[in-house]
């Protein structure tokens, strides 16, 4: 599984021109899901993600995670971060889940990061998405397990 973490001060995701998620601070998460990828992946990277200290404390230090500064999560899934261009010029993506697995193990980090009382906005599985963002920093950090 693999994240790609943005500090954001608002963000947002459109299906069909219509809002689906958005917030005001927090993170936008792009979530790859790999053909290998359990519910022991996903739970690492919860804790990773709700823990991770990149905001700012009283003294400009980053030191405070999510739940300190009351930040939001949009989470967005995205098979293209397994993508590999090792070979030719059309990226293969042999390595990303299928459907059924990516979908499953999706919806379980989002309620997952839900469980650490902080409010998580999502994308819709598999639609056309556009996403906008002002990126706080700019802060952007690339996890994985």
């Amino acid at each position: 599984m693999k994240l790609v973490i943005q500090r954001v001060k608002e963000a947002k995701v459109e299906v069909e021109n219509k809002i689906v998620g958005q917030i005001q601070n927090g993170f936008m998460v792009l979530l790859g899901v790999n053909k290998n990828d359990t519910k022991q992946n996903a739970d690492y990277l919860v804790k990773k993600l709700c823990n991770l200290r990149v905001f700012s404390d009283e003294n400009g230090k980053m030191n405070l995670d999510i739940k300190k500064t009351n930040g939001k999560l949009l989470i967005v899934s995205q098979f293209t971060l397994y993508a590999n261009c090792n070979e030719g010029n059309r990226p293969s993506f042999t390595e990303a889940a299928g459907p059924e697995l990516a979908n499953t193990l999706y919806e379980y980090f989002c309620e997952e990061c839900s469980k650490n009382d902080i409010q998580v906005e999502k994308g819709i599985f598999g639609a056309n998405m556009k996403v906008e963002l002002v990126n706080d920093g700019p802060v952007t950090i690339i996890m994985e397990k």
